[in-house]
């Protein structure tokens, strides 16, 4: 009997420790030392000097930038409003200038400062900064919407935890309508802390909120899905989806350009980065890109119900139901219920239990 309590404990330990070691190296891979990573980044002029100084740049930083040349500065701030660029050096006899765009990224654009500092030295002049794209006065650093990220997915996936164990005796259509609920009531916690309790948005809080809800959705019917086949290991799936991967490729504190390029791979299709960088094209780019990470996020909720619907099939035809809690266990020849529970259903009403308890804990 001890034996078995304490493998019983011990497989449980499992969980919290690959979340330790895939954590550490997903936040410290990712986050600990960034640095510009074919930093994209223009030179302004037409003249062979302004192609001669965007090749010296190149030359100096080697791959950690990407040097190009534009026309005029008008262009510069057109492909700066677009993300296309991360800074645009202009020339200048007396104030040569940088120019950026902090809405896209904070860290971004004090890395286009440094490349373009030393250039700005050599001629001895100070260089002058131009902020054409600035966070409101409530998010001045431009990262309260990764907060905001972070406070939806762990409303999210931490549900999943009771829509898929504790409700595992349900239907899967009716796990299904419950998912749908709490994905409205999730996306209106994060609308309501955008809004009116920070002041993150100040205009367009519907699409803020229409966006938190297709992200949400995404994440808690890929969950409830997976739940069918991972059951208790669902938790640690989850973790790894939408924490580990999720945040750190999301672009809400270091945009692709400033990490590895693993994380600059998922940056282009993972869900968190469709949310942030949708928000961003909302809020700040008059809808530059929106379109395409929106569609970055139905395509999830879309892989989310597909994921459900499988799991729908092989409850099907698998094997029935676990009993809530309160109900018969065993049935009589009579019909009316033995006073003994099952075992089988008694460990897979705690095993419910316990991974609530975990996935809650995290």
């Amino acid at each position: 009997m001890k034996s078995h309590a304490l493998r019983h404990v011990l497989t449980h330990l499992i969980t919290p420790l690959l979340m330790c070691v895939g954590m550490g190296l997903a936040y410290m891979g990712a986050f600990v030392t960034p640095e510009p990573n074919h930093l994209p980044v223009a030179v302004v002029g037409s003249a062979p000097e302004a192609k001669v100084l965007a090749q010296s740049v190149k030359d100096a930083a080697g791959d950690a930038v990407d040097v190009r040349t534009v026309t005029s500065r008008a262009d510069a701030v057109d492909l700066l409003r677009a993300r296309e660029i991360t800074g645009a050096y202009v020339p200048g006899g007396e104030t040569p200038e940088v120019v950026v765009a902090t809405a896209a990224s904070d860290m971004g654009a004090m890395a286009a400062e440094k490349v373009f500092a030393p250039v700005a030295e050599r001629q001895g002049a100070p260089l002058k900064v131009t902020d054409v794209a600035t966070p409101v006065d409530d998010d001045p650093t431009g990262q309260g919407l990764f907060f905001l990220l972070i406070a939806i997915s762990i409303g999210s996936y931490a549900s999943v935890a009771a829509l898929g164990a504790a409700g595992g005796a349900l239907p899967m259509r009716v796990r299904a309508l419950l998912t749908l609920g709490v994905s409205v009531v999730v996306s209106g916690i994060g609308a309501l802390l955008a809004g009116p309790v920070f002041r993150l948005a100040h205009h367009d809080l519907a699409g803020v909120w229409g966006m938190a809800w297709l992200y949400a959705a995404g994440i808690l019917f890929v969950g409830v899905g997976l739940h069918t086949f991972l059951k208790r290991w669902t938790t640690l799936a989850m973790m790894v989806l939408f924490v580990m991967l999720n945040f750190t490729s999301s672009g809400g504190l270091f945009r692709p350009e400033l990490q590895n390029g693993f994380f600059g791979a998922l940056h282009a299709f993972w869900n968190g980065a469709g949310f942030v960088e949708g928000a961003r094209a909302l809020l700040y780019f008059d809808g530059d890109g929106l379109g395409r990470n929106v569609g970055t996020l139905v395509a999830w909720l879309l892989l989310g119900l597909a994921v459900t619907a499988l799991a729908a099939l092989r409850e099907r035809h698998g094997t029935a139901p676990v009993p809530a809690p309160g109900q018969p266990k065993h049935a009589r020849p009579d019909g009316r219920g033995s006073a003994s529970p099952a075992p089988e259903a008694d460990r897979a009403e705690t095993e419910a239990d316990e991974e609530a308890e975990e996935t809650v804990g995290v």
